[in-house]
């Protein structure tokens, strides 16, 4: 299986400080919110300030949902940013729909595809990673990320604080693509999650936060040493994935 694009990622950044803050504290990845209606949406002008503090070695991911494939390129491009996390819903018959083929638009950065856990495991992500390799091109990495329901606006898809269920996620068929779990992370649990699924990637949003878009400092450098210490990473220092 190819290695992940990240090990350690904290989401929902906003700031230059918090990029800052994210990177010392030895996150390989930072991500950026650039969808409409979010409490954690940056401005692009305000993550390309903070992407510029980024040490190399440390992946800018941004997250959209039902952006065109055009304003996702334009926004990368204006940033500087490493890779783009679709968040969007996995049906058509869904709002904030990402369909299969974004993948292959997006040639050049790599994609991460956030899927949810529902009452049917991950049978959607599954149908919708088959339609991305019939339409040319697949994610390079998956977020498995909390449930959330088909009407609910783009802006409460992510940073949600619910949990996955760790156990059947343990229990879903190998995928041949890296992992990374995500919902309701903290310090308090992520090394649990961690033995729980055996994944080697981990994402949090408002599990180290203040109020949303506004990371705190002890909770985001508590996080990142126990997700790095449950991972068998050195611990307060980025590391380049891969």
């Amino acid at each position: 299986m190819p290695h992940p694009l990240f090990h350690v990622k904290v989401c929902g950044v906003t700031s230059a400080d918090d990029a800052r803050l994210v990177a010392a504290a030895g996150a390989d990845a930072v991500g950026f919110n650039f969808i409409a209606g979010s409490p954690r949406h940056v401005a692009a002008e305000v993550a390309r300030e903070a992407v510029a503090t980024l040490p190399d070695g440390v992946l800018a991911v941004g997250v959209f949902a039902a952006a065109t494939s055009r304003e996702m390129l334009a926004v990368a491009g204006l940033v500087g940013l490493d890779a783009i996390q679709l968040h969007g819903h996995l049906s058509d018959d869904d709002s904030a729909h990402d369909p299969p083929k974004r993948c292959r638009e997006l040639a050049g950065l790599p994609v991460i595809r956030a899927v949810r856990m529902d009452g049917d495991g991950l049978a959607a992500a599954r149908r919708w990673l088959a339609a991305a390799t019939a339409a040319g091109r697949s994610p390079q990495m998956l977020i498995v990320d909390a449930a959330v329901s088909g009407t609910v606006p783009t802006g409460q898809l992510g940073g949600t604080g619910h949990v996955v269920d760790w156990a059947a996620l343990r229990r879903e068929p190998a995928f041949e693509f890296p992992i990374a779990l995500a919902g309701g992370l903290t310090a308090d649990n992520v090394a649990a999650a961690i033995r729980a699924t055996g994944l080697r990637a981990v994402d949090t949003a408002s599990g180290v936060e203040l109020s949303p878009g506004r990371k705190d400092p002890d909770r985001v450098r508590a996080f990142v040493a126990a997700a790095r210490e449950a991972l068998g990473l050195p611990v307060n220092r980025p590391v380049r994935s891969g």
